[in-house]
């Protein structure tokens, strides 16, 4: 890795040439890099008024950040599980969707990009939009319902009022609604051919392709932690709360 003083005095164009995740973290301070190319990073620092030393830390904290294996996560109570999926939600609304959506909008000029990356600021709105309703189902109908099963099997509600809850929709049927949303990037992959690229490519369009792919990549492991992990505890304290109703209805 470079010194200090040879990250600083590097070309912006050439660090995130090096290093496309140099581009996330430039967009973290509120830099574009594609707007910068052949700036050095100490130039455009002191124009944005930040310390060449605090991209840098936050460059190395990025590349020691660890995500749990589905072994970690399975071992953990659903809650657990849950906070965790929270989290990446708001990384990806906060930060990710942010980030590519700069580069979509930024992009420009770029010889024979033109056209894709017109169709690109039409799709990929729409696709955030859908993405974000995504997500607020599922907070707000799955993660809710697996909060109240949590409460009903700490008898926080009454026979009558569990009753009720239980007999809303159940887990299976949220299940099966999830597994339409699997392959959301379906039109983009489509679009951009797999994310092929030439060798000579643009930068700012490899640092693109490089980030709708890793997005991708995301979508598909935090859906195979839905679908393997969340999905079947959620099951099983469904069946469970069901179990210890019907018992109390029984000894009543």
């Amino acid at each position: 890795m470079r010194s200090p003083n040879d990250f600083e005095k590097a070309l912006v164009g050439d660090l995130v040439s090096e290093n496309y995740v140099f581009a996330a973290v430039l967009h973290y301070f509120g830099i574009s890099f594609y707007q910068y190319p052949t700036q050095s990073l100490e130039e455009v620092c002191k124009k944005h008024r930040v310390h060449a030393s605090q991209l840098i830390a936050e460059l190395e904290a990025w590349a020691l950040q660890r995500e749990p294996s589905n072994e970690d996560l399975f071992l953990n109570p659903i809650e657990v599980l849950v906070a965790y999926l929270k989290k990446k939600h708001y990384y990806f609304v906060r930060q990710e969707l942010p980030f590519l959506s700069n580069l979509i909008s930024g992009i420009s000029g770029e010889p024979g990009f033109g056209p894709l990356i017109a169709d690109l600021r039409i799709m990929f709105p729409l696709f955030v939009e859908d993405f974000i309703h995504h997500i607020h189902e599922e907070e707000s109908r799955l993660f809710k319902r697996i909060e109240m099963l949590q409460d009903i099997e700490m008898d926080l509600f009454s026979i009558h009022d569990a009753l009720i809850i239980l007999e809303q929709e159940p887990i299976s049927n949220l299940a099966d609604q999830h597994e339409v949303h699997d392959d959301e990037m379906e039109g983009i992959r489509k679009l951009t051919a797999d994310y092929f690229l030439k060798e000579d490519a643009p930068l700012p369009m490899k640092v693109l392709y490089h980030e709708l792919q890793n997005f991708e990549r995301e979508l598909h492991i935090h859906a195979k932690i839905e679908d393997e992990l969340l999905f079947p505890k959620a099951v099983e304290l469904e069946r469970e709360v069901l179990r210890q109703i019907r018992k109390k209805i029984k000894t009543n």
